[in-house]
């Protein structure tokens, strides 16, 4: 299977340690990826803000980076979503693209425990870590399970957990309450978003934490945002991070 990496743009920028890990991670367990150098944004924020019509481009680009490709792998629940729900072609040929595209991206947890399988990570992490649920890999690619459903609870990302040596996964209140990040609606609603994050942190603080993890860095920009705002010594990382560590 030859693997494309893609590395969501605010990653690429602001936190270009997550790529690099979940790269490092791949290929520790054998994967054949590579990575696109042509790649860019695949257009999720000017999707968020009603101008779904002007990611023509972006489209078009994704396309031409991983057409050639047999699977695409990202650490970002809410970009590999985007791509799932909204990537179109120009034309009959880059449509069939656009579609095989779509049905064979997945996020890196998804990959790991759907695609290779994977139950025996060799690796430590001994920190009390809180687990934040991002929505859209919850929601959007059913990732783990929803509490306001009346059915057998799972993870994903808890199940890859668990296999890491002495990390102490911490229970939470509200296991799977939004952050409230929300890509641009922590800019039209920043009072609002920057609440929920508050209760957020406070849930994780409360049980002891000493990082919160997540499958989607934007989450955790967001809470690391506000844990450095009250100055606490809780640390962000993203999951990746922690699986090649």
């Amino acid at each position: 299977m030859k693997v494309g990496l893609f590395v969501p743009c605010y990653i690429d920028i602001l936190y270009p340690k997550v790529g690099i890990a979940t790269y490092s991670l791949l290929k520790k367990l054998g994967v054949d990826v590579s990575y696109p150098t042509g790649q860019t944004c695949c257009g999720q924020p000017m999707a968020n803000s009603g101008y779904q019509h002007l990611t023509c481009d972006t489209d078009r680009n994704f396309i031409q980076q991983f057409k050639d490709y047999d699977a695409i792998v990202a650490p970002s629940g809410s970009c590999v979503l985007h791509i799932k729900e909204h990537l179109k072609g120009e034309g009959k040929e880059n449509e069939d693209t656009a579609i095989r595209i779509r049905e064979n991206i997945y996020e890196l947890t998804e990959f790991l425990t759907d695609i290779l399988k994977v139950e025996n990570l060799e690796v430590s992490f001994p920190h009390k870590v809180g687990f934040h649920q991002s929505c859209h890999g919850q929601r959007g690619l059913k990732l783990s399970g929803m509490s306001e459903l009346t059915a057998p609870y799972f993870s994903k990302p808890e199940q890859l957990l668990n296999q890491v040596k002495g990390i102490e996964l911490i229970e939470l209140d509200k296991q799977d309450e939004c952050c409230g990040f929300g890509g641009t609606f922590c800019v039209a609603e920043e009072a609002v978003s920057s609440k929920m994050g508050k209760d957020r942190v406070e849930d994780h603080i409360k049980h002891g934490a000493e990082y919160i993890a997540a499958c989607d860095m934007s989450c955790l920009m967001h809470l690391e945002g506000i844990l450095k705002r009250e100055k606490s010594t809780v640390k962000v990382m993203h999951i990746a991070e922690i699986l090649n560590n």
